[in-house]
């Protein structure tokens, strides 16, 4: 029993890391900060590429209360932090969504998000029609002290 319950583990953090496609966009390593007790904020972080061009309208997750997107940038010296409409995916260009740039805030969470813990996400897409798709993401909870992975270290910061 105990090599079957491994194995489906295994299955599900191999889902959980990979990519997901639908919508016109591609989202690979999506993962969130864990944090301690109490603490009512995090981020999601995640790769996000579009064969066509798409454009992120919207997000949500069940464990929080607030969802948005959101941009740190540097201003005037100063780094600042702040939601967004719309979060553009250029055609073959990827965004990255790392710590100190662009970032889904999870915010008023309603429980602690331990490392491992899997978390669900939705992020509302528009195609260049105007339509809207909603796609269902699945992100790991990583250690409260993770930074951002070697792949999304040259992010917008």
């Amino acid at each position: 029993m105990k090599l079957n319950r491994t194995h489906l583990a295994i299955a599900l953090l191999t889902l959980s890391a990979g990519t997901v496609s639908a919508a016109d966009l591609d989202v690979k390593s999506p993962w969130v900060r864990g944090t301690v007790a109490g603490q009512k904020a995090t981020g999601a972080f995640m790769e996000l590429s579009s064969p066509a061009g798409t454009t992120i309208v919207g997000a949500s997750s069940s464990v929080a209360g607030v969802t948005e997107i959101h941009e740190m940038k540097m201003d005037g010296g100063v780094m600042k932090m702040r939601a967004i409409p719309r979060l553009d995916v250029a055609a073959g260009k990827p965004v990255s969504l790392a710590p100190g740039g662009y970032h889904v805030m999870l915010m008023d969470l309603k429980q602690q998000l331990k490392k491992g813990d899997i978390v669900p996400l939705t992020l509302q897409v528009e195609s260049k029609d105007k339509k809207v798709e909603s796609v269902e993401i699945k992100a790991e909870v990583r250690d409260l002290t993770t930074a951002a992975p070697a792949t999304a270290a040259h992010g917008k910061h």
